[in-house]
Parts: C-alpha cells; sequence; structure tokens
C-alpha cells in the first residue's frame, strides 16, 4: 500500500476572523463533521515559510541560535523565513533567507521535504530545502534587528545535529526534520535523488 496525503475540503457553514495580526492571523470555521455534526475548529491562519539545510563541502550544516518568545528559548535553527509576499516562488525566498541570516549563498538546491508543522491548530507549510556548494556571498551583509541582532552562526557536523535530535537537546521543527530527512535521503537513493528546487508545491502554489 502507498501512503499518500490527499487534499481534502469539509463544508464550512460560518467563519470568522477574530484576530489579525502583523504576519498571521486567528480564524474560527464551523466545520460540518462526517455524522453532521458541526464542529468549531479554531486555528492560525500563516502565508507559510521555507527553510534551508546548508551543507559545506566538510559535510557541516549551517545553523544558528535566536530567541523564540513562545517557548522561551534559544533555539539552534537552520536559516528560514515567512513567504511574505503571496505566490513567490519558494526558492527566491529560500535564497534571499540563506543571504540574510548567514551571508551565504548556493549554487546547487533541492527540495528536502515539505510540512505542515502543526496542522492540528496552524495552517502553516513549510517547504525545506537542501542547498550545496556553498559559498560567502557578495556584498554588504543585511542589517539585522530585533531578535536577529542576538543570532549565533555555527558549522555543525551533520551526526552531532542528529544526535543532538535523539537526545532531545534540540527542538526546532526544521532543524530536526531536515537533519533526519538529509540522512534518510543519503541512506536512500542519494541527495541527486531530491526533487528539483522548483518542484510543484500544491500547499502554497508558486509562480516559477
Amino acid at each position: 500500500m502507498t501512503l499518500r496525503d490527499t487534499a481534502e475540503q469539509w463544508q464550512v457553514t460560518a467563519s470568522d476572523t477574530p484576530f489579525v495580526g502583523n504576519k498571521t492571523s486567528v480564524r474560527t470555521d464551523d466545520v460540518v463533521m462526517p455524522d453532521g455534526t458541526v464542529a468549531r475548529r479554531d486555528y492560525q491562519v500563516h502565508p507559510g515559510s521555507v527553510a534551508v539545510l546548508a551543507l559545506d563541502d566538510l559535510g557541516r550544516v549551517l545553523v544558528l541560535k535566536q530567541y523564540r518568545h513562545p517557548v522561551r528559548h534559544k533555539l539552534w535553527e537552520i536559516p528560514a523565513g515567512l513567504l511574505d509576499v503571496p505566490g513567490e516562488n519558494p526558492l527566491h525566498a529560500a535564497q534571499r533567507e540563506l543571504y540574510e541570516e548567514a551571508h551565504v549563498k548556493a549554487e546547487d538546491w533541492r527540495v528536502l521535504t515539505d510540512v505542515f508543522t502543526t496542522p492540528g491548530g496552524c495552517d502553516e507549510a513549510v517547504r525545506v530545502f537542501l542547498a550545496r556548494d556553498l559559498s560567502e556571498a557578495d556584498g554588504e551583509r543585511f542589517d539585522v534587528s530585533e531578535e536577529e541582532s542576538d543570532m549565533e552562526l555555527a558549522r555543525v557536523p551533520l551526526k552531532e545535529l542528529v544526535r543532538g535530535v535523539l537526545a532531545g537537546e534540540l527542538h526546532n521543527n526544521c532543524l530536526v526534520v531536515g537533519a533526519l530527512s538529509l540522512v534518510a535521503a543519503e541512506q536512500g537513493d542519494g541527495l541527486d535523488a531530491l526533487r528539483p528546487a522548483d518542484a510543484p508545491w500544491p500547499a502554497r502554489p508558486f509562480e516559477a
């Protein structure tokens, strides 16, 4: 049996947006259940995100440490950011985030995996890219602010990231998914068998 997620839209009899924030909002939908009853579902509406697992020639992953107020932690993460423009090409957004957060560019890009981060309470979809053939970006560094002004950067062997994930020491969703997916890809058909960087993404359709 082949397991595959399928898109489906249950009937919504009423919808309200009680909160609208700077980047996200909260929506309340009344959804018709299979038995005909109506259940109320509250969830965060999110524009979507991209993340970049940047792997250098020594097998190290570029990571950064950033304060995340909702969980009251400084987390080691891979570069990531919002899809700020509706319909934006996710590859372009990923290249921008890698430049802004690490001042790095990459010549080889692949899709590592696509995930819904918290589908029980948020519609956020994330595309995690694998970036290889890294080099220092041209031009001046991007001016950072707020939490990003306190970021630490490091390059860590993939094996050490996996150890930290399994030991319960590293918790960022994109880092966990990216590191473990990379190991699975390496042990499977190889990194060159990953989907191309412009592979379709039904969760967040984009223009080529």
